[in-house]
């Protein structure tokens, strides 16, 4: 039976120090950008990896993740394709994004900060993840799952992803901005 031992921190109770996998099938990864000035696209990656270590101090802790590009999905085919397409994505030469920390901050008594280097196409340019601890369950089978939640908003034009098209009304049709949400569930690695 897994260990509900936790590392008592500043008014933030993190799970037990040590290496936590994503557990993909409890996991999003998910964006949002804008369609015609207004409207919402919602779109997610239905393949990623990713690796969070706990530290005994929080600021001593790293994340690193992987996302496969080619599994990006908006719920159109035809838009899915031509994200995946040089346009976008470009996932014939660049078949993954990348993100790796350089620095985690407490925030709060349940928030973090991770900073770290996201790496799309092969641009790799700084960003900060705003992450909650949701805390620590354990499933039926014994396993520790850690929550998490975190958000970040990118210009797509920082990573050389600039395609677009003038409307008549004026404005573009794709936003420069796009909104990264996550769900993450870790289990600890034995």
């Amino acid at each position: 039976m897994a260990s509900q031992a936790a590392v008592k921190t500043t008014e933030l109770q993190l799970p037990a120090a040590g290496v936590w996998d994503l557990d993909a099938a409890h996991s999003s990864v998910g964006f949002v950008a804008r369609h015609l000035m207004v409207a919402k696209v919602r779109g997610s990656f239905d393949r990623f990896s990713s690796q969070i270590t706990i530290a005994e101090r929080p600021e001593d802790s790293s994340v690193t993740a992987s996302i496969d590009a080619a599994s990006i999905n908006t719920g159109d085919e035809m838009r899915d394709g031509h994200l995946r397409s040089g346009d976008f994505l470009d996932v014939e030469k660049y078949p993954t994004l990348d993100f790796r920390s350089t620095k985690v901050e407490q925030t709060g008594p349940t928030t973090l900060r991770a900073d770290g280097e996201l790496t799309i196409r092969d641009t790799t340019r700084p960003v900060t993840l705003d992450v909650t601890y949701l805390g620590l369950a354990t499933d039926p089978f014994g396993n520790d799952h850690a929550v998490f939640s975190a958000e970040t908003e990118i210009d797509r034009e920082e990573w050389g992803i600039t395609w677009n098209k003038a409307l008549e009304t004026g404005g573009v049709l794709v936003g420069r901005k796009v909104k990264i949400e996550l769900e993450i569930q870790a289990v600890q690695k034995h």
